[in-house]
């Protein structure tokens, strides 16, 4: 039992070990700084349940796309599997904690108008005036929520799958540029960067 024991808890190659440390999706993507842990809100996208057919039966496990954000421009999805839906929620949310990106708001929208595309899911999003609200669908406007971004207009124009949708959701938002960059860089005022 001890030798067991020691096995597991030493650097087997299955045990994740080697996987924790570079879980980069985006490649060469800036990571956001580490928001405190508290702040961050979890929203449940999806869950799905997978049947393995084995001797005795079905033996049921779940997968869960996660979407964590703090209100204020810092936003990370994740994947979890396991054969509880709360646990497959926890490996979900650690894994989304992993992925923090820092996407460009202005005024509680969007920039400016951004394509994003993912495998079959494409979508549209656009800025849109205050008051107006999140118009856009389940798993986009959990993003748009967690980002902190309160007016936009988006639609889902391809893949209905949940995770299609949140990933082309991140490219449509990773693509946009923060008009105060913008500004700088082309030495004018913000309001000419958006009027010309």
């Amino acid at each position: 039992m001890a030798e067991f024991n020691n096995n597991r808890g030493g650097g087997n190659d299955r045990g994740g070990n080697d996987r924790r440390g570079g879980n980069d999706r985006g490649g060469n993507r800036d990571q956001a700084p580490r928001a405190a842990e508290s702040d961050l809100k979890e929203k449940v996208v999806a869950i799905n349940r997978v049947a393995k057919v084995v001797k005795g039966g079905r033996r049921f496990s779940f997968s869960a796309i996660v979407v964590v954000g703090d209100g204020n421009g810092t936003v990370g999805y994740g994947l979890g599997k396991a054969n509880e839906v709360t646990d497959a929620i926890a490996k979900g949310i650690d894994d989304a904690k992993k992925n923090l990106v820092k996407v460009p708001l202005y005024k509680h929208t969007v920039p400016h108008v951004m394509e994003g595309k993912y495998s079959g899911g494409f979508v549209l999003v656009q800025p849109a005036a205050a008051g107006t609200g999140v118009i856009a669908g389940g798993a986009m406007r959990a993003v748009f929520e967690s980002a902190g971004i309160k007016d936009v207009l988006a639609k889902s124009k391809g893949s209905s799958n949940p995770h299609n949708v949140v990933k082309a959701t991140f490219d449509a938002l990773l693509k946009m540029r923060d008009p105060m960059q913008i500004a700088q860089a082309r030495g004018i005022t913000l309001a000419q960067v958006f009027n010309g």
